[in-house]
C-alpha cells in the first residue's frame, strides 16, 4: 500500500486554486466595461445636447424670431402684397375711367378666347391685347399667331411686341419683326420690349434701339411703342428722340404710376386672373380713354403709305 503524505495533498490543492480563474475577477472585469460604456454614452449625450444647454436662451430666441421675420417677409411679399394693389385705383383713374388690357405670350398656354371677351374687372371689360410675336433675329412665339387671330375675331384690340435681344443687330430685328408681323388697320402700333442692358454701354444701347425703332417706324408707318420698366426707362431711355415714342411702363404693385413722363400703358402687376387664362397673367391699363386708345391704332391710309 501507499500512504498519502499531508503535504503532497495540501500543495495539490494550492495548485488547483492558482490554475482556475476567480469568478470575483470575472464579474469585477464585467462590471467595469459596462460602467465603462455607460460613461461613455453619457459623455457622447452630454456632448450632443451641451452645445443647447451652453448657449444663451436669448441667442436662441433671437435666431428663432430672425427666421420667422423671413419667412413671414416672404409669404408678404410674394402671396400678399400682389393682391394688396391690384384693383385700389378702381374704376378710374386719376380722374378717367380705367382701360383694362392684358399682354400674353407662350407662357399663358392655351387660352379660351370666349371666356376672355367676357372678363370684367371692377365692372371693366377687357379691351386690349398685346402678344409677343418675335425675339432676337431668328425666334418667333410658338402661340403669335393663333392669338393674333382669335384676338380680333372677339373684338379685342391686338398689338404685337418684340422681345429685344443684346446678342443680334437691332436692324436685323427689326426685319425679323416685320417679316413675321402683319398689322392690320385698328391694331394698336407695334411694340419694343427692352429689358436688360446686356454687352452694351448706355450710349450704344439707345443707339440700337433707335435703330430697330425708325426701321419698323418706317414699314408700318406708326411711331411704335417702347416697353421697359419704370427704372430702366429713367436710366437708360431717356433722351429726346425716345421721349417723342409712346412709353409703356412696367411699375408692380402701386395704387399709382410713380413716373414723371408722359406714358400710354401702365403695367401694374404680373399676377393677374382672368377666365380663360390658367395661371396669372400681366394686366396693364390704358393712360386715357377708349376712344383715345382707338385713335391710337394703325389706321388704313397709314398702312397703304408705309407699303
Amino acid at each position: 500500500m501507499v500512504s498519502k503524505n499531508p503535504m503532497d495533498a495540501v500543495k495539490a490543492s494550492k495548485r488547483k486554486r492558482t490554475a482556475t480563474p476567480k469568478k470575483t475577477d470575472s464579474v469585477r472585469a464585467s462590471r467595469t466595461k459596462t460602467s465603462a460604456g455607460r460613461k461613455k454614452t453619457e459623455k457622447g449625450k452630454k456632448g450632443k445636447s451641451g452645445i443647447w444647454k451652453e448657449t444663451p436662451r436669448w441667442l436662441i430666441w433671437t435666431i428663432t424670431a430672425f427666421i420667422a421675420v423671413l419667412y413671414l417677409f416672404y409669404i408678404y411679399n410674394n402671396e400678399l402684397k400682389p393682391y394688396f394693389y391690384r384693383w385700389d385705383f378702381g374704376n378710374t383713374y386719376r380722374g378717367r375711367p380705367v382701360v383694362h388690357g392684358i399682354d400674353i405670350s407662350h407662357h399663358q398656354g392655351e387660352i379660351n378666347w370666349e371666356d376672355l371677351a367676357k372678363a370684367e374687372e371692377q365692372g371693366s371689360g377687357i379691351h386690349f391685347v398685346f402678344m409677343k410675336a418675335t425675339e432676337g433675329s431668328d425666334w418667333q412665339d410658338s402661340t403669335f399667331q393663333k392669338n393674333f387671330e382669335e384676338a380680333r375675331k372677339y373684338g379685342l384690340i391686338r398689338g404685337a411686341y418684340h422681345f429685344f435681344s443684346n446678342t443680334s443687330p437691332a436692324e436685323k430685328q427689326a426685319d425679323f419683326f416685320c417679316s413675321q408681323v402683319r398689322l392690320m388697320p385698328n391694331d394698336l402700333p407695334p411694340v419694343l420690349d427692352v429689358e436688360t442692358k446686356g454687352k452694351y454701354g448706355e450710349d450704344s444701347l439707345r443707339i440700337e434701339v433707335k435703330n430697330w425703332l425708325r426701321k419698323v417706324e418706317a414699314h408700318f408707318g406708326i411711331k411704335p411703342i417702347i416697353y421697359a420698366s419704370r427704372k430702366f426707362k429713367e436710366r437708360y431711355l431717356t433722351d429726346s428722340v425716345l421721349d417723342s415714342y409712346p412709353f409703356w411702363i412696367a411699375h408692380y404693385y402701386v395704387d399709382s404710376l410713380t413716373y414723371d413722363g408722359e406714358w400710354a400703358f401702365w403695367q401694374h402687376t404680373d399676377r393677374g386672373r382672368l377666365p380663360g387664362i390658367k395661371g396669372r397673367v400681366d394686366m396693364n391699363v390704358y393712360n386715357g380713354s377708349l376712344e383715345s386708345l382707338k385713335k391710337l391704332t394703325l389706321a388704313a391710309d397709314t398702312l397703304v403709305s408705309a407699303k
